[in-house]
């Protein structure tokens, strides 16, 4: 950690992934177009495998999908934590990987008031702790905790409250198994949309000092295909009228490119490109998460509505 004059912790410096400084865009260098660049293989496989655990999880033995969600979650804060100590905030990682699992734990157990009283607690308690490490940077380092608990395990929560939630109006599976599973399915109908729609076609930059590779044309296709998958999942599983699924399809999209682009930010903002690398092709387990996190509540407000 870099030092200021008097002495008190300062911010390490933001290169871009590609080393060529601050804000520096991730795009192609022979046009500047913004461009896809995962091994997609290895990634197909990689999604394929953690698609395969959730879908078991909550098929087979619905319990066990709160364990994924607890590990997942878990893992999300400690490299979100990490990230965060390496770019000068001093936050707590495993208080803070600690505090997320029981967030997510009391949301599946207490629903809605279990999820708003472990993210109070758990931001209460990252308060206090902070108070003995002095004055310097206690803003910043208070608010950069509390952002990872909301951004994290609170969002995270909703998806318990939809993979808990007593419904028995699914055709074929059980109605709650259908909620999260015709979310994640619709989040990633987007993803590949606008990955396709990208390549083929991106040519303008939708935001160059954010994420340089997100185009207008790949949020068009987000749009399309989620708009499609959202309606054939909800009316296959709950018979809801095709128009109401594109309009869930599309507010999907558009919550999993808002939560993409906030997760972006923040790693400009740190100066790197993954959260970490422990899924080949992927990044860390927070660079998967993020458009799942934003569609959450989101998701969760529509079942209410569409279901009651």
């Amino acid at each position: 950690m870099n030092a200021l004059p008097d002495g008190s912790p300062g911010r390490r410096p933001r290169p871009s992934p590609d080393g060529r400084g601050p804000g520096a865009a991730e795009t192609d260098p022979g046009d500047g177009k913004p461009k896809a660049g995962r091994n997609l293989p290895v990634a197909i496989g990689a999604g394929l495998g953690m698609a395969a655990v959730v879908l078991a999880s909550l098929l087979i033995w619905p319990t066990a999908f709160l364990g994924v969600a607890v590990i997942a979650v878990a893992v999300a804060c400690w490299e979100t934590g990490t990230a965060m100590r390496k770019g000068g905030r001093n936050v707590p990682v495993i208080p803070l990987a600690a505090a997320g699992a029981l967030i997510v734990v009391l949301a599946w157990f207490g629903g809605a008031t279990g999820l708003l009283l472990g993210t109070a607690v758990g931001v209460a308690a990252l308060f206090v702790w902070r108070l003995s490490e002095g004055a310097t940077g206690y803003r910043t380092d208070t608010a950069a905790a509390a952002l990872l608990l909301v951004q994290v395990p609170f969002l995270a929560g909703f998806i318990m409250l939809l993979a808990n939630a007593e419904n028995d109006s699914a055709r074929w599976i059980d109605g709650a198994a259908a909620q999260v599973i015709i979310a994640l399915f619709t989040v990633v109908c987007s993803d590949t949309g606008g990955y396709t729609a990208g390549v083929l076609f991106g040519r303008h930059q939708m935001t160059p000092r954010i994420s340089p590779k997100k185009s207008w044309e790949g949020l068009g296709g987000s749009v399309v295909v989620a708009a499609i998958g959202g309606s054939v999942t909800l009316w296959v599983f709950f018979d809801v009228p095709f128009l109401m699924g594109v309009a869930f399809g599309v507010c999907v999209a558009l919550a999993a490119t808002l939560g993409d682009l906030s997760v972006s930010l923040l790693k400009r903002d740190l100066g790197i490109k993954d959260m970490s690398n422990l899924i080949p092709g992927h990044g860390g387990v927070m660079d998967r998460l993020d458009s799942i996190l934003m569609v959450a509540p989101v998701a969760y407000v529509w079942f209410r509505y569409l279901l009651g």
